[in-house]
């Protein structure tokens, strides 16, 4: 599918995007000497081991190993496939893409269904916002947020609309509008029982946006009528709401500023928080929140706020959420509201500055947890003191640092009045138990950390187009000197033809290199090799000396398959003689060769 784009498309796609933008959208980034570093968005770290390189227009991180230019960058962090990561880099660079052929095939525009997807989602939320703004049926839902204290710029920043009463209006007008039946099905803004009927009716709706400001899905709030409180659009083929949070997009340059970002419990709360000034606070998506949310921040924030309700649901959801933020290193606070049950009450009740001031006087997670369950458990009692420190020590296993997991546990002795040798003794009995009960293996996360060597064995034909990688003048040398079927490994001879292919075009470049390379293991391979220097010094004598030795084993190769035919044809008949003769002079030729 990738050929299908034309190489032209994909190098104006490669040579025009700049990668520190593109990286610097996921991954908080700071200039060290010529390249720039960062927290790898593909597995956890503290210490920045992800660099990019202006330069080479390429990434790599010497934790997990992966490594590629832009377009792979825009496949792993968004999970496209390569059409639709060239296709999303050309749309941001106003680049026309054009195909092999002159025309747009089938399968790719396939692919295109989702951006269409997304830009009838943009249409729909402008004609939902234009009802709830400007028509009169909408007006009683207009009513409804300015009493609670929205005002007009927050209503158009998040551009909040209303889905009208008729259920059948809207595919009505979506088909004077040239929309198929066909298509429609497809996006989710349709009962599956009943095409004709739209999902949402009657509700104040909130668009949900991608990180790119897109709209890509719905949540829509009843205000009269029966009916569930909220309905949420459900996962999409442009929207998975386990993968995005409601505000990221408003939110992302904040969260970078202030190094924190608040988790919060839905549209309202979120918004509220936005109006009051506090514009780093984003919410899920009507589910718990998920590793890949948490993930989504993690390289930008050292501290999430949680801002959930203060009912039973909302201190579960507080405390999975704790454990899932310290898992992946993230210092945790809980913020406590005074004088209302959420941050829009006390907007509207108390003003921005007691919203501001209750996100200031956040708590440690800990104190938290240790205040819950002195609630929760008789800690009088030497059951309740048993219970209330099993129920703390997930937490102290979550914690990332042996400082952190030994200040816990001298805290819970003293918040509960244990004394700390019989703190420690339960809590490492209790890891024993665990041990014995389950056996290790690697988590995914562990595996894909799993060094690049393991994939692909280094032998001393890769050692040597990977010099060449380093310094692709070089390859000016070999290309006079080698051809394919010198190299006798698979992988050796598939970049050294793709290395001919672009010194035959005149496009030798590293970007365009790996671009042309369809495995993702041998582009780390490359990214890997060129950012760790190994064949950065005497890259010339370093492929002068391969050359030499690849020649020699391609000959000692050559040299044993004529010996292989002499003997099959020495004990044939004589009218061989001729045959048997020209092998034999060829094989003359190789020993002088190798002799020389």
């Amino acid at each position: 599918m990738a050929a299908l784009i034309s190489k032209e498309t994909i190098d104006a796609v490669i040579r025009t995007t700049d990668i520190v933008s593109l990286v610097g959208e996921s991954v908080a980034l700071n200039q060290r000497g010529s390249n720039w570093w960062g927290c790898c968005p593909f597995h956890h770290e503290k210490t920045p081991s992800f660099s990019v390189s202006p330069e080479k227009n390429i990434y790599y991180c010497f934790g997990c190993h992966k490594g590629g230019n832009v377009i792979t960058f825009l496949m792993e962090m968004e999970k496209l496939s390569y059409p639709e990561a060239i296709t999303a880099l050309a749309k941001r660079a106003g680049i026309e893409i054009h195909y092999d052929g002159g025309q747009q095939p089938d399968a790719i525009k396939k692919d295109s269904t989702k951006e269409e997807i997304i830009n009838l989602y943009e249409r729909t939320a402008t004609m939902f916002h234009y009802l709830l703004t400007q028509e009169s049926s909408g007006r009683f839902a207009l009513n409804y947020i300015t009493e609670r204290g929205l005002t007009k710029e927050t209503i158009r920043q998040f551009k909040l609309g209303y889905a009208p009463a008729d259920r059948r209006w809207l595919k009505q007008f979506l088909r004077k509008k040239n929309f198929s039946d066909d298509f429609l099905a497809k996006t989710g803004l349709f009962s599956k029982k009943n095409p004709d009927i739209a999902f949402f009716s009657d509700r104040l709706m909130f668009p949900i946006f991608d990180k790119r400001g897109q709209t890509v899905a719905f949540g829509g709030r009843i205000l009269r009528g029966e009916g569930p409180k909220y309905l949420n659009s459900g996962d999409l083929l442009q929207y998975q709401k386990g993968d995005t949070l409601y505000a990221f997009n408003f939110a992302k340059a904040a969260i970078r500023q202030e190094k924190k970002v608040i988790f919060c419990e839905g549209y309202m709360d979120c918004i509220a928080y936005h109006q009051c000034g506090i514009t780093y606070a984003v919410a899920p998506l009507g589910t718990a929140l998920t590793e890949n949310q948490v993930r989504l921040i993690r390289n930008f924030a050292d501290t999430v706020l949680l801002s959930f309700d203060s009912d039973s649901a909302g201190q579960n959801a507080t405390r999975k959420a704790i454990l899932l933020c310290r898992k992946q290193g993230l210092t945790v606070k809980i913020i406590r509201l005074r004088g209302g049950k959420d941050p829009a009450e006390i907007m509207l009740k108390y003003g921005s500055k007691t919203l501001t001031e209750d996100v200031s006087a956040a708590i440690l997670d800990s104190d938290y947890l240790f205040d819950v369950l002195s609630h929760e458990f008789p800690i009088e009692t030497p059951d309740g003191k048993t219970k209330a420190a099993q129920a703390f020590f997930p937490y102290i296993d979550a914690l990332q640092t042996d400082i952190q997991k030994e200040s816990c546990l001298d805290q819970l002795g003293q918040k509960f009045g244990i004394s700390s040798e019989a703190v420690r003794k339960d809590f490492s009995n209790r890891n024993r138990s665990n041990e014995r009960i389950e056996k290790r293996q690697l988590t995914p996360q562990e595996k894909q950390m799993t060094p690049l060597a393991t994939k692909i064995s280094l032998t001393a034909e890769l050692r040597a187009l990977l010099a060449v990688c380093s310094d692709l003048n070089q390859f000016t040398i070999m290309h006079q000197e080698l051809t394919e079927s010198d190299f006798e490994n698979d992988v050796a001879r598939k970049l050294f033809m793709i290395l001919e292919e672009q010194y035959q075009a005149s496009d030798l470049t590293f970007p365009s290199l790996l671009s042309r390379c369809d495995d993702s293991a041998m582009q780390q391979m490359i990214a890997e090799s060129v950012y760790s220097g190994e064949y950065a010094q005497n890259t010339t004598q370093t492929v002068q000396d391969s050359i030499l030795l690849i020649k020699r084993n391609s000959l000692k190769r050559q040299r044993q398959k004529i010996l292989y035919e002499i003997n099959a044809l020495s004990s044939a008949p004589q009218e061989n003689n001729q045959q048997l003769t020209l092998l034999l002079e060829q094989k003359k030729n190789i020993d002088r060769q190798l002799q020389a």
